[in-house]
């Protein structure tokens, strides 16, 4: 490597200008990575669900600490420009979860027994050894910790890869993990595109990746000459729809909020509002009088509420999308200006969308409230499901029944009613379709990491 591509050099989305060069993992280096991690597995694996909750409750005191909050939290913001009291918030998110992890691992881990006549079968839940994890850039902290803190409970040791565009965080979350850990049980591999397809083509035994539907297809192609598992978070393009008789101010705001948190870059971010025509006038009215709450700005501001996109190329891809939807005859209601220095672009509120649109039918991950209006709930149904994403989806109207049956027609994996979506009481963080296979957080999600080994022996007549 030259002593340029030997670094990543991040930018700061606020000024557009470099931050701290951060070392790539020599290619050369990353087989020797894992086979450190898997060494440290061996002991690991053996070690009961209850040694291993212990040691991970280490970490989630190291992390609830704080003085590495505000580390990470202001290199989260530093690196991919989440509001500084958001950036907060997801750190100590992970530290608050982690004894609800422990207990869907100690469930999940448990053995089972079952007898049929004068057979009896007992099912052993083993680790699977090594498990890759490559993380986004949006939730530097929280989303790999989902997948590395299931990992590990159930077993596993991992090498993690952050995102190339948050580098330093990573390997600050990385630090606190290996100084609570065994040694060689989380190993850390920094780069692009180029260490990442190492990663996968080392010898892990399963990949899990958050990111783009090409990525995820990349990974399952190389992933397949060694039949390697995956869990794959591949993205979203979630509809929210707002029918007569919903209480329309809680939906307004969830609606224009959700769309609009950390600049629109969210998986589960409402990139789809399908209104009733009834209600689409009163609806644009409340959304822009409450986008016009919300100070864009410096992220290191306690007071601001978005910041910058993380990247000029994502920005880009917005302004894009809305230019082509006003192109197309959609209406602008409200005309996000981007802003220079930085990588910054105010809220948009769009309407008069068609399905066809590619702000209707790709993921967007900006901050745009799309506002698409319908005659009646079959029609908002269809629509909402005429995608190739599948992660989540909400509708507002009466509570009851009837809105009930409505939202188990819609197809994906995590549906709110009259709220948005949640992992809470043991729910799985869950795509359909092309937004990913496998999932994390729940028992099952747990079980993603492991495979079951049965033991038979007969133990008597049965009757």
């Amino acid at each position: 490597m030259s002593t340029a591509a030997a670094h990543l050099t991040p930018k700061n989305p606020t000024t557009g200008e470099p931050l701290a060069p951060v070392a790539r993992t020599p290619l050369a280096a990353i087989d020797g990575i894992v086979a450190q991690a898997r060494a440290a597995q061996q002991s690991w694996g053996r070690l009961d669900i209850d040694g291993r909750i212990a040691a991970l409750g280490r970490f989630g005191a190291r992390l609830a600490d704080e003085a590495v909050v505000e580390r990470l939290a202001r290199s989260i913001t530093a690196e991919m420009g989440k509001p500084i009291r958001e950036s907060r918030g997801e750190v100590r998110n992970v530290a608050r979860r982690l004894v609800a992890f422990g207990e869907r691992a100690r469930v999940a881990a448990a053995e089972e027994v079952a007898r049929e006549g004068g057979i009896e079968v007992r099912v052993r839940w083993r680790p699977l050894g090594v498990a890759a994890v490559i993380a986004p850039w949006n939730y530097p902290v929280a989303t790999p910790s989902n997948l590395i803190l299931s990992a590990l409970l159930t077993g596993n040791a991992i090498v993690f890869k952050p995102s190339e565009l948050t580098p330093g965080t990573g390997a600050i979350l990385h630090e606190v993990l290996a100084e609570t850990l065994p040694e060689g049980l989380v190993g850390l591999v920094q780069g692009a595109g180029a260490e990442g397809a190492a990663l996968v083509a080392s010898d892990v035994d399963l990949i899990a990746f958050t990111g783009s539907i090409a990525t995820g297809q990349s990974i399952m192609r190389s992933a397949a000459d060694g039949l390697k598992r995956l869990v794959l978070e591949l993205g979203g393009k979630d509809p929210m729809i707002i029918l007569p008789g919903a209480d329309l101010e809680a939906a307004t705001r969830h609606a224009a909020i959700e769309a609009v948190r950390n600049a629109g870059q969210a998986c589960v971010a409402v990139e789809r509002v399908i209104v009733h025509a009834s209600l689409v006038d009163e609806f644009l009215e409340r959304a822009k009088a409450l986008i016009a709450t919300l100070k864009v700005g410096d992220p290191m501001d306690e007071k601001t509420d978005i910041g910058p996109m993380a990247s000029r190329a994502q920005r880009e891809w917005v302004v894009h999308q809305v230019a082509s939807a006003r192109a197309q005859g959609a209406r602008v209601v409200v005309e996000g200006r981007s802003r220079e220095p930085g990588f910054f672009l105010e809220p948009t509120i769009i309407t008069d969308l068609r399905q066809e649109m590619s702000l209707v039918r790709e993921e967007t991950f900006g901050p745009v409230v799309a506002v698409e209006v319908c005659s009646g709930a079959d029609e908002a149904i269809a629509w909402a499901n005429g995608t190739h994403y599948g992660l989540g989806a909400s509708i507002w109207g009466p509570a009851g029944e009837p809105l009930d049956r409505l939202a188990e027609r819609l197809e994906a994996g995590m549906i709110g009613v009259n709220r948005g979506l949640s992992a809470a009481a043991g729910g799985p963080w869950v795509g359909w379709k092309r937004s990913g296979i496998g999932y994390s957080r729940s028992v099952a999600g747990m079980r993603n990491f492991m495979q079951p080994q049965s033991f038979s022996r007969t133990v008597g007549a049965g009757t």
